[in-house]
């Protein structure tokens, strides 16, 4: 082997060397170069998550009986779809390539254990199993994020808003929606179908339009959080603008209707707590005419 062949040979070597020692240092500082999942949850069944903002706003979510739930709301239904969604960014999907690694970018980032925008625990029978940090958006719908086991940063697809740290946030807007209602009482009207077609006050054939907005609004009636302390100890004081006393498929439900301080709540006899509703759901259902309601008798006379 002549000279320049020799020399050849040792630069090929030397090359090895350094992609071998890159990537042993790669794998050392966190998988830098190395795809993953960012949350490693391996053979555990993740049963819980906590998330924070790192200034004392946190939502708790936890798995029962095959549902999530808010332990902190009493128990209350968690929108379950929502929860799966993040599990599955977070534990299935390749997060890609490392954009950083290095401990000044933690801060830059924003995904250091002091500094951090979210942060999720992942947690199976009580115990972490998972830790993420999430930090500054690099762009549209993309956040920074770190497991908290090592140093490789990377730039995901999740969107802060849709991780809010507070546990109503959560809830399942659709918990007081009524699908299949049998009986309707309010202070002006009473309906029932329990002779196979709806009638008003036991004999009247109730006008379409008004009974179909009522039906309508009861089967998409949407919650949009949990009233505040002061505002549930401020319903306790005032006269419902509307109850409705509704006998379903799956029981008896009895809502209560309040304006307040141009707010507008709903309780519920199924549960505790007060819940805030739009202006819109408000009007919708105490806008319902019982005249109008009542105006079928006119046609059922003269059938």
């Amino acid at each position: 082997m002549n000279r320049v062949g020799a020399l050849l040979l040792v630069l090929l070597v030397a090359q090895l060397g350094i992609l071998a020692l890159q990537q042993r240092g790669a794998s050392e500082a966190g998988g830098a170069n190395v795809s993953t999942r960012l949350a490693d949850v391996g053979h555990f069944e993740v049963d819980e998550l906590h998330i924070e903002n790192g200034r004392d706003d946190q939502a708790r979510l936890r798995r029962k009986n095959g549902r999530w739930v808010l332990p902190g709301l009493g128990g209350l239904p968690a929108a379950g779809s929502r929860v799966e969604t993040l599990l599955q960014r977070l534990t299935d999907d390749d997060p890609g390539w490392a954009v950083a690694h290095t401990l000044p970018a933690r801060q830059r980032f924003q995904v250091a254990h002091y500094h951090f925008r979210r942060k999720i625990t992942l947690l199976a029978q009580g115990q972490p199993i998972s830790t993420v940090y999430l930090g500054n958006s690099p762009g549209f719908r993309k956040v920074h994020a770190r497991n908290s086991n090592n140093d490789a940063i990377y730039s995901v697809g999740l969107n802060l808003f849709d991780i809010p740290p507070k546990d109503d946030a959560w809830l399942a807007k659709d918990l007081l929606s009524v699908r299949a209602p049998l009986r309707i009482t309010a202070d002006g009207y009473s309906l029932d179908r329990s002779s196979g077609e709806w009638l008003v006050d036991g004999s009247l054939r109730p006008e379409p339009g008004e009974l179909n907005a009522l039906l309508d609004t009861l089967k998409t009636l949407q919650v949009e959080g949990v009233a505040k302390e002061d505002q549930a100890r401020a319903m306790a004081g005032l006269e419902a603008d509307l109850i409705l006393e509704i006998e379903a498929l799956s029981g008896q439900h009895t809502l209560s209707f309040y304006a307040h301080r141009e707010q507008h709540f709903l309780r519920s006899s199924g549960h505790e707590h007060v819940f805030r509703i739009s202006g819109y759901t408000f009007e919708q259902l105490t806008g319902i005419d019982s005249m109008i309601l009542s105006a079928g008798e006119d046609n059922a006379e003269g059938e």
